[in-house]
């Protein structure tokens, strides 16, 4: 198919920047969504050095490093055009580790850079193959660990790689299922998740890596999620994140000997969504429960001090970036609804922590918006948890809605600083994100509720909630977009084929559109998990009929609402395919719709030139048929 960039120049032209509703001034879509001035900083093995994304001078995200306490900053890294966002320090001296795709394919590259050699190494320079890093360990400092689909593009074997000479060698080839590779504290590969042909899931050990391996749990499909997360200090035991036996995740640790458990953390009604190990001791240090927002529940005691040194709610709710080798530095991330990511070192043996820099600078001269978590009942009684944004500085009623729709769907919104909601309510819109069931973090019970519900009760969600916001006064029933990407995508043309009279206009990024023709295209490295998507999707080779009833491309004659439809040439999720085929069947209604190809993205938009783009055009539609009288002129310089 011809790769076009469709933008309707009467959307982009003629907007003028007007500040309704009090003297609130716009906020740039620049600051919003270009790039942050920094960001991820982390810190070296060796605590003497941090490294961090900034642009270049052309604007390209690339790695720089420092001395910690000098200003000796230099870029290390000299991507040429997408921009890095995902790399780690390796444990070898004065080496980085990142990974890189080729515009949005996500078949990434492991590269190497050596920053006394100022040398960039691609390490698994192999075209058509993915590559992701498994285990790096600080007494194997010259080798890592990496999985590869080489030899089969829907599975991946683990290859041990040796940093200084480049070598590849095989150390565990795959059956065919395991999805998920543990090392042991010796960096080993002894324990492995794979995903079994009813649905389930097993974790599988063995005593070394030359021994037979042996299954040590199975679970059903309600419980397939769970997993291992690492082998406690003597390798005897495994620590377990798994919902079995109970409703909601928690995590355990599991006698490989004689199979007792023993349940570390968990909480009724949400799931543990993070747990912060010591990679000294092998131990839990912390974990993380996020249900309105995330709490940290300390598991160690050695470091009950250091959190309430950490823990600062005038900051925000706080994250862990990396460690040093010896736990003694730390990066901390702190967030909230009104401001964005600010990073600080913090020093164990002082309990200090030091301010290094703030990811975007420029938003502090904006008043913020702030987000509410709000509980909506479904219309059976599923506590649905929700985030309500609106605008600063005006009346706060009979708004026009935007309802941003997460994507997964096996995901979840949370309380954080959201440059979506921040730019909506800016410019003068309510802003509701839902978790809907179908959700994660809330129990399996809530997560399979949404099992075969798409366009069905997972949409009937959507649709309370838009009625919710309308009942408590908060939104004009009249005026309510629905806008994703992903399913979030999916579900914004759901809402305009299904629920045509509910929604004034719909925003779809990279949403599917055919349930039948999206599971038959799915990457070959999702092949382990088919049946879990015939389970909670629909069976893509049985029943076609039903998947088709599900899919807004069969329903584009009910549409009566304006479309936006962003794409990624490249995308190897949501192929183009599903954009185009839709785009094609409204048009042959004569109902308007606006496409935009990106020959050079994905499944999103990384380069922030098309997101500048794409947010430009996203704003003049919105406000075009939201009938708003906020927005920054589309020309503007940057954008």
């Amino acid at each position: 198919m011809n790769r076009l960039l469709a933008i309707a120049s009467s959307l982009l032209l003629g907007l003028q920047s007007v500040s309704a509703g009090g003297d609130l001034p716009l906020i740039p879509r620049q600051v919003l969504f270009g790039n942050p001035s920094k960001a991820n900083p982390q810190v070296s093995p060796d605590g003497k050095q941090l490294t961090y994304l900034a642009p270049d001078t052309k604007n390209v995200l690339q790695v720089w490093v420092e001395t910690i306490g000098k200003k000796d900053a230099r870029q290390v890294t000299h991507d040429p055009k997408r921009g890095i966002r995902n790399y780690q320090w390796a444990y070898a001296p004065d080496t980085l580790l990142y990974l890189q795709d080729n515009d949005g394919d996500e078949n990434f590259h492991v590269h190497a850079v050596s920053l006394q050699r100022r040398r960039d190494r691609d390490l698994t320079a192999f075209q058509g193959v993915r590559a992701q890093i498994v285990a790096v360990d600080r007494h194997f400092p010259g080798e890592i660990l990496v999985g590869l689909n080489l030899e089969d593009p829907r599975t991946f074997d683990v290859y041990r790689i040796n940093l200084e000479t480049g070598a590849i060698v095989l150390d565990t080839k795959n059956p065919g299922d395991v999805v998920e590779w543990v090392a042991d504290p010796h960096f080993r590969i002894r324990a492995a998740s794979a995903f079994l042909p009813d649905g389930g899931s097993e974790v599988r050990c063995r005593a070394d890596d030359q021994a037979p391996w042996k299954m040590v749990v199975r679970y059903g499909a309600e419980d397939a999620e769970s997993g291992v997360l690492g082998f406690t200090e003597d390798g005897q035991s495994l620590w377990l994140l798994t919902s079995a036996g109970h409703d909601t995740r928690s995590l355990v640790r599991r006698s490989l000997e004689n199979g007792a458990e023993e349940t570390i953390a968990g909480r009724p009604g949400v799931d543990l969504e993070e747990v912060l190990m010591n990679p000294l001791t092998h131990r839990p240090i912390a974990v993380a429960f996020d249900r309105l927002r995330r709490e940290w529940q300390v598991v160690d005691s050695q470091f009950q001090d250091d959190f309430r040194a950490i823990e600062d709610p005038q900051l925000g709710d706080v994250a862990f970036g990396n460690w040093d080798r010896d736990l003694t530095k730390a990066i901390l991330i702190y967030s909230g609804d009104t401001h964005p990511r600010d990073y600080y070192l913090y020093d164990r043996a002082r309990k200090k922590k030091t301010h290094l820099f703030a990811s975007r600078p420029e938003l502090a001269k904006y008043p913020l918006a702030t987000m509410k978590p709000v509980v909506i009942k479904s219309r059976d009684g599923l506590d649905l948890v929700s985030y309500l944004t609106l605008p600063a500085g005006q009346e706060q009623k009979n708004l026009p809605l935007v309802l941003d729709v997460h994507g997964g769907p096996w995901a979840r919104d949370s309380w954080d600083f959201n440059p979506e909601a921040q730019w909506l309510a800016n410019r003068g819109c309510a802003v509701l994100q839902v978790n809907y069931r179908g959700s994660q973090g809330f129990g399996k019970k809530f997560l399979h509720a949404g099992d075969r519900e798409w366009a069905a009760k997972m949409h009937d969600d959507l649709v309370d909630a838009v009625q919710w916001a309308a009942h408590e006064g908060y939104a004009d029933p009249k005026r309510v977009a629905i806008y994703g990407g992903s399913y979030g995508g999916y579900a914004a043309l759901v809402g305009a084929t299904f629920t045509p009279d509910l929604f004034t206009c719909a925003v779809d990024i990279v949403g599917p559109s055919n349930l039948v023709t999206l599971l038959h295209s799915i990457p070959p490295y999702w092949a382990p998990m088919k049946k879990q998507f015939a389970l909670r999707v629909g069976d893509v080779d049985k029943e076609p009929e039903f998947l088709q009833s599900r899919s807004p491309l069969f329903r584009a004659d009910q549409i009566k609402i304006p479309l936006l439809i962003a794409q990624g040439a490249n995308d190897p999720r949501v192929k183009q395919a599903e954009s185009e085929q839709i785009v094609a069947a409204i048009k042959r209604t004569g109902k308007p719709v606006e496409y935009m190809l990106f020959p050079d993205e994905g499944h999103g938009f990384a380069r922030p030139e098309n997101r500048l783009k794409f947010y430009a055009a996203a704003e003049a539609f919105l406000a075009k048929y939201l009938h708003t009288d906020r927005a920054e002129p589309a020309a503007h310089a940057g954008n």
